[in-house]
């Protein structure tokens, strides 16, 4: 028997930065080359995958890369847990128990690699969730940018509550929990040596909470996703392409801090595309939006969340658009590669 290695479209092709922004090009990837390797994929792509054969078990791994690995909110390690809870989170799970690999590369001072690993103990304990396994290499200079992570988390899902990317109905409110942009622009500015009118610090933190918070709605609670790489754009396409909807969002209802705004403006980004690590776009049913925000709300995880859009009938399906101050609409495209590359 033969086995045919899948190869990109054209016989120099190479891997860019882009294949990793969570745009198109990430999906082109993942499309022609990772699912075919492995048998290609049976649903929508999750923040995190049930446990075949065991149906309330969730699973999700992750690889946290950012640059630099300390930065103002955050450093790597406790990014790493944030994020592999959320990934959990976002299938409607609580965490119960973490893995975590470490890459160092040779000549990382054991003053900062100890303080990563104090943070990411401290956060971990602050979840509740335990990290019960992991593994440790040491690589030669210039093989790794400091200090890679990988991590692995088991979760549980909540009762009633089954959010999937491709559940999103007509008629649904399209809710966020909070600001956007404050992790991206933070990190490319402390990566730049930038500094912008205001304080800006990355947003990251859990969301298990915030999604405890909405189990009570069970089943009218339909998506639930964290806008990370490729920001709320990325998010919001995947959700109305694997749902086959079209969603339209209000500009004027969208949370940008002004710090945010300003370091876009200057830099020519679009806050809709930059990452976040501390928000989360949920859609839920229209008769149980308010009770979702006031859930929310509840928490000060979720004291700023708001409705920004729904689910509209009149566009095209898997189309994004936003309505724009001026009361004109424009399309939201799929980012397409890397803005900000190495920001998770």
């Amino acid at each position: 028997m033969t086995i045919q290695c899948p190869t990109p479209h054209e016989e120099d092709a190479v891997v860019l930065l882009g294949h990793g922004a969570g745009g198109r090009l990430t999906a082109e990837l993942l499309d022609h080359l990772v699912l075919p390797a492995f048998g290609g994929s049976a649903g929508p792509l999750e923040d995190a995958a049930l446990l075949p054969g065991y149906r309330e078990l969730v699973v999700s791994t992750d690889s946290f890369v950012v640059s630099p690995i300390f930065f103002p909110g955050g450093d790597i390690g406790s990014l790493a847990v944030h994020g592999t809870v959320n990934d959990l989170a976002m299938r409607g799970a609580w965490p119960h128990a973490l893995s975590v690999s470490l890459i160092v590369e040779e000549g990382l001072p054991l003053a900062d690699l100890r303080c990563v690993l104090t943070s990411l103990g401290k956060a971990a304990q602050d979840v509740g969730v335990p990290v019960i396994t992991g593994d440790t290499k040491v690589v030669g200079r210039g093989a790794a940018d400091r200090l890679f992570i990988n991590t692995t988390g088991i979760g549980q899902r909540h009762g009633r509550l089954h959010p999937s990317a491709a559940l999103a109905r007509p008629g649904d409110a399209v809710l966020l929990s909070g600001p956007i942009g404050l992790h991206g622009t933070t990190v490319l500015s402390t990566r730049e040596g930038l500094s912008f009118e205001g304080d800006i610090a990355s947003d990251s933190r859990p969301l298990h909470r915030l999604v405890r918070a909405l189990a009570p709605l069970g089943e009218s609670v339909h998506v639930l996703r964290d806008p990370t790489r490729g920001g709320l754009a990325a998010a919001l396409n995947e959700i109305a392409r694997d749902s086959s909807v079209a969603v339209e969002i209000e500009e004027g209802v969208v949370p940008v801090p002004e710090a945010v705004a300003s370091a876009c403006d200057l830099l020519g980004l679009d806050p809709l595309v930059v990452a976040n690590e501390g928000c989360m776009v949920a859609f839920v049913a229209p008769s149980a939006a308010e009770e979702a925000l006031v859930h929310l709300r509840s928490l000060p995880e979720g004291a700023q969340a708001v409705r920004i859009g729904e689910v509209v009938e009149h566009n095209p399906r898997g189309r994004v658009t936003l309505r724009t101050l001026v009361g004109a609409r424009r399309i939201v495209d799929m980012p397409l590669g890397e803005q900000l590359p190495r920001i998770c």
